[in-house]
């Protein structure tokens, strides 16, 4: 039986109305209504409350408002949506939806006050639901914090509830059938004799019907959809080259343009001679840009020649010029003043230390700026037509790129239609609106036409916002075969207090992401404190996929399988002992099975395991490696994660296998360093990852142990760069504590 679901006024609303022959519904959480998007363009006699499910007589159209940036973000919320609804896979249409408050999400914040993800006590259920009570009340709608699951978990899956007992009761009063004799299938209200009533002829009628004050959810054993291996709704586009993204549209009429600022970000234009670029074959004209210039042409080759001709003097940089001068700034920012947060505080660190001596261990790790470097590079198109603004770009945050839009037009945020894009790639580069912004102020001095503006790959690398480098001070001590004391120190500049700064707001309090996957993690070590500090912002940062745990995994694990050898202890077994949380340690116990942790390798090779726990998901990955004479090979990774269900078992697993593949290549050799205050790496031959053919098997286990339903996008990232580096030392002896690790060791 499923669980009936009550669906009261005080926390539940649902709505419906005619809608032109149609039907449109869904469903609103919390104390009040939210403005239907749906309400702001229908025609004369049309009507609609709620923002998720449409049906009309063309068929079945569902609002899918995260963005889809390559994960199956649109096939995931589809398929919650249509499990319920009980219709037939692919038999409907997608759209994200139009920028609106209903469209909030109530997870991303839940995890973000200073309690641990295993802690599951009063304060800290009721920190994440005042998360969720505060994306409602600033209309939050952001994708990012694998977060597009676990909100919509039973958001969608409602929505398509409550639609499909509307759609019966309409069959119900046209039949004279009762409800409960009635089922469905395949879009279809089907009577005891056999007769097929289609959805979308029920439409009017249904919309007519009174919400039902309760809806039951299917149990999970009565899924057809979900938990079953689907094909994705855009697999098969993708894979024969079909999918549009933003920088495939075209409109009639349109120009092309692109932009060049100063590489320095922050440090503005001087002055500029475009002289032989307003003569270049192609170009309409050139217009200036904060910070920079603007070139409009008739196709986006010639934009890009013209744009070279640029004779550019740009401002200095409001940061240090070099690497190794933002290094030293990170280094001494170890001060009681940049202190920013110490969550994790237990047992007598400096007792412990001290009473060691020379016996206590310590070591320094770094970790460098990382671009997002996407595929597609940033794009927009804008046309800027009396007083209104219509965009089309692949956005996270699009309530925050209408605003950052209508600012720049000195317009209403209500007069910026944005149509969301598939975006080839983000990794969490499209959290910010400044490639848009851009685009505005283009289209602006060019009005009445669609302008399209594609940023070079070299505009694209050089006027990123990186990951943030980092740095470690560990100390620990081991005591009788044991990991008895641990001190972590991270120095790391704030993304959130960047990001913030860049909307115009400031972060006040700590920044739980200077030591993300490092404080909360569920290891009982007598002595164990992390504590972070905040280095004067340099470069402007931003997130990049699983933000601070990406570059902690790091240097908690690696430090951590320090200790346990210097113990004589085992990776695993030192592991398990330590854990606190059921669900950990059962990923750990998993992956140690799937590895074969502890049997004979050949010399030469080597497995190296490490485990985090990022955005409430525990995974653990062991790597193996040869050491050959052309350079250290990987062999083999497993991977062991707990997320409380797989919904879709083959994306799953490719989230998976993508976020090992991303953290190995960039532990092996990605990084941005600056001279002159600029980056030095511009394009993929300078800023790479993983060859195709140094790509190991990839085994992937999940655990569906727990109640909680989680994301699996980000997840995967944290333990890969420390498993390898854990798995070189235990094939070479040689320890490395700096990434990328092609700067100590070869891979073949």
């Amino acid at each position: 039986m499923g669980r009936v679901r009550t669906i009261a006024r005080r926390t539940f609303l649902i709505g419906t109305a005619a809608v032109a022959g149609g039907l449109v519904v869904g469903a609103i959480a919390y104390h009040w209504p939210l403005k239907n998007p749906l309400l702001d363009d229908l025609d004369e006699g049309d009507a609609a409350l709620t923002p998720y499910v449409r049906i009309d007589r063309n068929g079945i159209t569902i609002i899918t408002p995260r963005a889809d940036l390559g994960q199956g973000a649109y096939s995931m919320q589809a398929a919650l949506v249509a499990e319920e609804l009980d219709v037939a896979w692919g038999s409907f249409s997608v759209e994200p939806g139009l920028p609106s408050a209903a469209y909030y999400n109530g997870a991303v914040l839940a995890e973000g006050f200073p309690f641990a993800a295993t802690n599951d006590g009063f304060l800290a259920n009721r920190a994440r639901g005042m998360g969720g009570v505060i994306s409602k009340l600033i209309g939050l709608q952001i994708t990012g914090g694998s977060s597009t699951v676990p909100d919509g978990y039973e958001k969608l899956r409602m929505a398509g509830a409550v639609a499909r007992q509307l759609l019966l009761a309409a069959a119900a009063k046209q039949t004279g059938v009762a409800v409960s004799a009635l089922r469905t299938q395949d879009g279809e209200v089907i009577t005891p004799n056999g007769d097929r009533i289609p959805y979308r002829t029920l439409g009017a009628a249904a919309a007519q019907m009174r919400a039902p004050s309760h809806v039951t959810l299917k149990d999970p054993t009565e899924w057809r959809l979900l938990g079953q291996p689907m094909q994705r709704l855009d697999i098969a586009e993708k894979s024969t080259g079909v999918t549009k993204y933003g920088i495939d549209l075209r409109f009639p009429g349109m120009v092309y343009a692109t932009v060049r600022t100063n590489p320095r970000i922050g440090g503005g234009m001087l002055s500029v001679d475009d002289a032989a670029a307003k003569a270049a074959k192609g170009v309409i004209t050139i217009v200036p840009i904060t910070g920079g210039v603007g070139v409009i042409a008739d196709n986006s080759w010639r934009a890009f020649q013209a744009a070279a001709l640029l004779q550019p003097q740009w401002g200095p940089a409001p940061y240090p010029s070099t690497s190794s001068e933002i290094w030293e700034n990170v280094a001494a920012s170890f001060t009681d003043d940049l202190k920013d947060s110490r969550f994790k505080n237990e047992g007598n660190v400096d007792g412990a230390i001290s009473s060691a001596g020379a016996q206590a261990l310590s070591a320094e790790y770094r970790v460098p700026f990382l671009a997002h470097a996407a595929l597609e590079p940033l794009n927009a198109i804008v046309r800027f037509d009396e007083g209104a603004l219509a965009i089309w770009t692949g956005t996270q945050v699009p309530r925050f790129l209408q605003e950052a839009a209508a600012k720049v037009a000195g317009i209403h945020a209500d007069d910026v239609t944005l149509h969301a894009q598939i975006s080839g790639g983000s990794f969490g580069r499209r959290l910010e609106t400044d490639y848009v912004v851009q685009a505005v102020e283009v289209a602006i001095a060019y009005p009445g036409v669609p302008v399209k503006m594609t940023w070079t790959r070299e505009e694209d690398m050089t006027h990123d916002f990186p990951r943030p480098l980092a740095m470690a001070r560990a100390r620990g001590v081991v005591q009788n075969g044991q990991v008895h004391a641990y001190a972590l120190d991270i120095a790391s500049p704030s993304v959130s207090a960047s990001q913030t700064s860049r909307l115009g707001a400031s972060l006040p309090g700590p920044d739980l992401g200077i030591v993300a996957g490092a404080w909360d993690q569920p290891f009982a070590i007598p002595h164990y404190r992390v504590t972070g500090y905040r280095v004067p912002e340099t470069v402007p940062v931003s997130a990049w996929r699983s933000v601070g745990a990406s570059a902690n995994g790091f240097l908690h694990e690696c430090f951590l399988d320090e200790l346990i050898h210097a113990a004589g202890a085992d990776p695993l077994r030192e592991r398990i002992r330590l854990c606190t949380d059921d669900a950990s340690r059962r990923v750990l116990e998993a992956v140690g099975e799937m590895s074969g942790w502890g049997t004979p390798l050949a010399a030469g090779r080597g497995r190296g395991l490490a485990f985090t726990l990022s955005f409430g998901v525990p995974v653990a990955e062991v790597v193996e490696v040869t050491n050959t004479p052309a350079g250290i090979t990987i062999d083999r990774v497993f991977v062991a994660c707990e997320v409380g269900r797989v919904l879709d078992p083959v994306n799953f697993e490719s989230q998976v296998e993508g976020g090992v593949i991303w953290g190995l290549g960039h532990a092996m050799n990605a990084e941005i360093t600056y001279a002159d205050a600029m980056p030095e790496q511009t394009n993929f031959h300078q800023f790479y990852g993983m060859n195709l053919g140094q790509a190991p098997v990839i085994v992937v286990q999940a655990l569906e142990t727990v109640h909680q339903v989680r994301g699996i996008g980000e997840p995967p990232v944290p333990p890969a760069a420390p498993a390898l580096a854990n798995a070189i030392f235990a094939a070479t002896g040689q320890r490395v504590r700096e990434l990328p690790l092609r700067k100590h060791v070869r891979f073949a």
